[in-house]
């Protein structure tokens, strides 16, 4: 197995809220003790429900937000604050919306040249305009779209774009932030098809934040399930979506819709009230909805562990007739 060219290791993202003269604040804990590998020519795909701290860890990656506790290493090396400006040329990040990631007010040659006005001063306005145009065609558009502005192109062409100008600094990791999401069904096949096309070609490693599994399916080669910020479960795409251990990520794939009729799936409705982030309990976060939880769940916070296909779970399905 290769050497990851990224590991984050107990990364953690804190936010203080509220608080006045009279009440101190209270401590949001978003994203807390995540541990994974990224490896060239690989995906991790993260997954789980709306707020569970996926947009959260994609900034904390491309350094948007600093890290609360925790470290990230690139290529076997510790980033420490003196490296972000290397360490942001060869992590990039495409936006989940091809709307609003776009400068509308620059034509698509100063949105692609940008990065390198920036970060390469050495390159002169000749070479910048060939990097851009050879970027251009990489991702599939013309040459006459060179000089246009990004209200004249579809979403699906803006996202191209989006694509493109994370790629002009020819990093190592791209951070992909629901990259499908706001695409129409047949346009969302034809972006994913070229993301998997540029990662064969270049040897990039992908984390992809996802809620739709279907589209996790397709593209994953590891899948890690979040629950309230923390890792609940994390293995191989076919072991996860084969073989799921922990609850929540069965009642996850459950919901999933079948493209085969033939194919019965029994939906796994979950009871109970989804917990404050600000008032997590002490045991299991999942245990008020979780059909299999007792006493000891509810008493202590379980590990991640029992790799390679790891689960936080004092009772993981399959262990009995509890299913």
């Amino acid at each position: 197995m290769s050497s990851p060219v990224m590991s984050a290791k107990g990364l953690a993202r804190h936010y203080a809220v509220g608080g006045n003269l009279i009440s101190k604040p209270q401590t949001l804990r978003a994203v807390a003790e995540l541990n994974f590998d990224l490896r060239a020519g690989e995906t991790l795909a993260v997954v789980g429900e709306s707020g569970c701290g996926k947009s959260t860890l994609a900034r904390m990656l491309t350094l948007i937000e600093e890290p609360t506790t925790g470290s990230l290493m690139l290529d076997g090396k510790t980033i420490t604050k003196e490296d972000w400006p290397d360490y942001r040329s060869y992590v990039q990040m495409v936006f989940q919306d091809p709307y609003g990631s776009l400068n509308p007010r620059q034509r698509i040659s100063a949105i692609l040249q940008e990065p390198l006005v920036i970060n390469r001063p050495e390159m002169s306005a000749a070479e910048r305009e060939a990097k851009a145009r050879e970027m251009l065609s990489l991702v599939g558009l013309r040459p006459e779209h060179f000089d246009r502005y990004p209200h004249m192109f579809s979403g699906g062409q803006r996202q191209r774009i989006a694509v493109a100008r994370a790629l002009m600094l020819e990093p190592k990791v791209l951070v992909l932030d629901e990259p499908v999401s706001a695409l129409d069904l047949s346009i969302q096949s034809a972006i994913l098809n070229l993301l998997l096309d540029l990662q064969e070609r270049l040897n990039l490693a992908y984390l992809f934040i996802s809620h739709d599994l279907s589209v996790v399916r397709h593209v994953a080669d590891e899948v890690l399930v979040m629950y309230l910020g923390r890792a609940v479960e994390k293995g191989k795409k076919e072991e996860i979506f084969t073989n799921p251990r922990h609850p929540y990520t069965k009642a996850l794939l459950s919901a999933t819709p079948q493209a085969d009729p033939t194919v019965k799936s029994e939906r796994i409705k979950l009871s109970g009230e989804l917990p404050s982030p600000l008032d997590v309990i002490d045991g299991c976060a999942f245990a008020p909805r979780c059909w299999r939880a007792d006493d000891t769940c509810r008493a202590a916070r379980p590990d991640l562990s029992g790799a390679p296909h790891e689960v936080a779970c004092y009772h993981p399905v399959g262990d009995d007739a509890k299913v």
